[in-house]
């Protein structure tokens, strides 16, 4: 069987193999990759993941994205070694659910993804014998995760880059307390000015000779890993084949296309729900079917979501017929009829964030912080528009509420505990660089991590 090949968004560079689209994390022509096509699992498939370990299911999936690419026995290897946390579904109410992705080493979804990334990475360059370094924005979550997963990889180099201002002092110091081969850099500006100065970079020819890659969800190594809990929570909660609704805090969109990626497998999905904070430009551009990016972004308690134009939308207008460039201008429309039908998006500002947070802690006794709250408030509004009947739901809860203890003591009148993953990162102390949101700056800081290597 020859190996999947991944395409432009962007339609101007040639299709790649896995490897070629993972270490680029960009194409050249500025798009982002996606499959030529989508393997497809079978409900019969499907179904036996119920009664296998998480470890084993992300096998199954990522499988038939790797196959010729890595082999099935390095696969299994990986994913034993990531996988070695829990994914608790708990019982919101009668047919809702609540998926805690807050398990990994730094109490976040990105976990998922960040921990087989950074093996795939290791691997293709203990075979191609070369180097890369990682450029990653983050709007919170993504650098420690980043951080983390591929610290003293060999090889690898890491630069993140995170607005000063608009992430709380734990997620921060889960990233700038890592050191040796992972350096993080605060930006005075917005997470776009990060995204934006990390994508320059790939392009700039001053930087041709640096090999530089991505952990973001621009690189397509990070939405496959993010397929699978979708499956996972699918063959758990619901009947063989039966459709299921996941309402998911949306950001820059690499968790909600990795529920698309799913379903386009074959995964039964009723409704996609891309909840977002004041960060509207999604819902916005359902409705009117005019894409209008928010710059600059808003800053929202649910933070890491803080994303004016998430990148990802580049790929669910290609997933639709449609072709959206980098910068947010739309080529060729996609199909909205197909979009609005299959995906519900939806505005939660900060008001009705900390309200629904304290309605959801008095009503069921479970903690959730901003981004899931978001959620939990976006499924809401979906049903106030559409019943949801018997259809299994999934709210999917992506950080753990310790990682915003002043916002959730201001709601509910206490600050949430530490999970113990967590607590040794946040007793280190930090060392980061800083710089304003100046791209000429940045390049002349590569070239000067660069050059001292």
């Amino acid at each position: 069987m020859s190996a999947l090949l991944f395409r432009s968004t962007n339609g101007q560079s040639p299709s790649v193999n896995l490897r070629a689209a993972f270490l680029a994390g960009q194409a050249q022509d500025r798009g982002l990759y996606l499959p030529e096509h989508f393997p497809q699992l079978t409900l019969d498939e499907i179904a036996e993941f119920a009664e296998l370990p998480y470890r084993e299911v992300a096998f199954r999936v990522l499988r038939k994205f790797t196959e010729g690419a890595i082999p099935d026995d390095a696969l299994a290897a990986m994913c034993n070694q990531a996988y070695d946390f829990g994914v608790p579904l708990e019982v919101i109410e009668r047919g809702v659910y609540l998926m805690r992705l807050d398990q990994g080493p730094t109490a976040s979804f990105k976990d998922f993804a960040a921990q087989i990334m950074a093996q795939m990475f290791g691997l293709f360059l203990q075979e191609d014998g070369g180097q890369v370094t990682i450029l990653t924005a983050t709007s919170g979550d993504t650098g420690a995760a980043v951080a983390h997963a591929f610290h003293e990889i060999p090889s690898v180099r890491v630069i993140v880059l995170f607005p000063l201002a608009e992430v709380s002092e734990r997620q921060r110091k889960l990233m700038t307390t890592v050191k040796e081969n992972v350096r993080t850099v605060a930006i005075d500006g917005k997470f776009d000015d990060c995204q934006a100065m990390v994508k320059r970079a790939f392009t700039d020819p001053a930087l041709q000779h640096i090999h530089l890659s991505s952990a973001n969800s621009i690189n397509i190594g990070r939405l496959l890993p993010q397929s699978v809990y979708y499956f996972y929570a699918a063959s758990r909660l619901a009947q063989p084949g039966e459709p299921m609704v996941f309402s998911i805090p949306s950001g820059n969109f690499g968790d909600m296309m990795g529920c698309v990626f799913a379903r386009e497998m074959g995964l039964p999905v009723r409704k996609i729900i891309a909840a977002v904070n004041a960060n509207d430009s999604f819902p916005r551009y359902l409705e009117s079917g005019v894409y209008e990016k928010i710059s600059p972004s808003r800053n929202s308690v649910s933070n890491a979501m803080n994303v004016g134009h998430p990148s990802n939308l580049a790929r669910l207008v290609a997933v639709y017929g449609g072709q959206m460039d980098e910068t947010g201008k739309i080529h060729r429309s996609p199909d909205l009829t197909a979009m609005r039908r299959d995906i519900f998006s939806t505005s939660i500002n900060d008001e009705r964030t900390r309200t629904s947070l304290r309605d959801f802690w008095n009503k069921y006794q479970i903690l959730l912080e901003p981004h899931g709250v978001v959620a939990w408030q976006g499924f809401l509004d979906w049903c106030a528009a559409e019943p949801i009947g018997s259809t299994p739901a999934v709210i999917v809860g992506t950080a753990n509420p310790a990682k915003f203890p002043e916002e959730v003591e201001k709601v509910v009148g206490w600050a949430p505990d530490v999970p113990a993953a967590m607590t040794a990162g946040l007793q280190q102390p930090e060392d980061f660089d800083r710089m304003g949101p100046d791209y000429d700056q940045f390049r002349s800081y590569l070239l000067k991590a660069h050059a001292s290597n």
